[in-house]
């Protein structure tokens, strides 16, 4: 009789894993191409990033766009030319390089970024969010301000 307990919460936890496993459509209209060219979904399976290669991406200004990296977020990711764009100076490799991907496969929208991003491989997003992650941040928390 103490099975039967046992037996219902393995169904239930395998009906729930279930539910939850991922169907082979993908959230933006152009994510399963950019996918199919081998880019990771995750920044957790992207390559190591360099950060000298990662340093030359950010000041070459984009064929697309014409703007570098530097042109809007500031030498070394640190002084942004406007207040709503982020410092990424220091920031985790993680956040930017995931918040890149986004942009790239058309899963996060902003005019310009989605622009900068679309034709850039894994190895070049693990570079430019190797070489912000070691500059000096000037990044701050709310704590203490009024």
């Amino acid at each position: 009789m103490t099975k039967t307990p046992l037996a219902i919460a393995l169904l239930a936890a395998g009906l729930a894993l279930a539910a939850c496993t991922p169907s082979d459509e993908t959230p933006a209209a152009h994510s399963a191409a950019d996918r199919a060219e081998g880019h990771s979904r995750s920044s957790a399976g992207l390559p190591p990033g360099n950060g000298e290669a990662g340093q030359k991406l950010a000041t070459t200004k984009n064929a697309e766009t014409g703007q570098a990296c530097v042109d809007c977020h500031g030498a070394g990711g640190n002084a942004p030319i406007d207040a709503t764009y982020p410092k990424l100076g220091g920031q985790y490799h993680d956040y930017i390089a995931h918040s890149l991907q986004l942009y790239r496969d058309g899963d996060r929208e902003n005019a310009l970024m989605s622009a900068q991003a679309k034709k850039l491989t894994d190895q070049q997003i693990s570079d430019v969010a190797a070489y912000f992650s070691e500059q000096p941040t000037k990044l701050r928390d709310m704590h203490g301000l009024d």
